[in-house]
């Protein structure tokens, strides 16, 4: 199910039009589900109200955003979906996701970085946006790193999934400014599973503080890295836990539009 948008997940000043935000819900539900759908379903899976669920599925269907089956009396995505979709097709996904790390940046003060993981054991800076509200810390783009290394690192070893003997080896050979214990590493590691995002507290760099999510694609495998840095003391603990559940949702949403990925 869809969560609706908060207000902190708007900038300043601007608020949500519900009947919006019920349509956006209505069309992701159709492309997460991938099944046509009664208005009944649509409805429970939402959370719309069915007669507002209704009389917004009949204005998608005039707009040709959806398709309704009178037969079966069900609706699915429609032509007009692929219409407005197509000035994004062959764009540079980094393009596509900056919006999502403004939005971060100027909800928290941190810097928020995008990482592309290659299939060469490594992670690269590709795209960075700053904080304007505190004082910042700055990574170049291009910067490149050990796949397994930081808050990135451990979403990154989470998704390959290694055993244990395995992941031992690959992090002997790892370099951190303050190393931690392969015990701590590890621990950091299984804790993904449960959080959906890891932190790194000044191993990779000394006096950083950082919180990280990946985007997988539809195989599992990790493409992405989503991360937050932040001056050590300069974001309060539960602000940087409330980011780690942003960047996990994000990068939930990033998976399922550039690579279908299913909730």
């Amino acid at each position: 199910m869809y969560k609706r948008m908060n207000e902190t997940n708007l900038p300043q000043n601007v608020r949500s039009v519900g009947a919006v935000v019920h349509a956006l819900q209505i069309l992701r539900h159709l492309a997460a589900d991938g099944a046509p759908q009664g208005v009944t379903a649509i409805s429970r899976a939402t959370g719309i109200n069915t007669s507002t669920c209704f009389n917004i599925l009949r204005t998608l269907a005039a707009e040709r955003l959806v398709v309704f089956d009178m037969d079966a009396k069900t609706y699915r995505l429609g032509f007009g979906v692929v219409e407005l979709a197509l000035g994004l097709l062959g764009a540079n996904h980094g393009d596509l996701i900056r919006p999502e790390l403004e939005r971060l940046a100027l909800n928290n003060s941190a810097l928020m970085c995008l990482w592309h993981v290659t299939e060469a054991e490594r992670i690269v800076l590709v795209d960075r946006v700053f904080s304007s509200t505190s004082v910042r810390v700055d990574m170049h783009v291009g910067t490149r790193l050990p796949s397994l290394v930081g808050a990135v690192g451990r979403c990154v070893a989470a998704a390959r999934d290694f055993d244990e003997a395995e992941l031992r080896r690959r992090f002997a050979g790892l370099r951190w400014q303050d190393p931690p214990r392969f015990e701590d590493y590890l621990a950091d590691v299984q804790s993904v599973a449960t959080n959906g995002y890891a932190r790194d507290r000044g191993d990779l760099f000394i006096g950083l503080d950082i919180v990280a999510a990946i985007v997988v694609d539809h195989t599992g495998a990790p493409r992405y890295g989503l991360s937050g840095i932040a001056i050590a003391g300069q974001v309060p603990e539960p602000a940087m836990e409330r980011l780690g559940e942003d960047l996990v949702e994000v990068a939930q949403r990033i998976g399922q539009a550039l690579f279908s990925v299913r909730k």
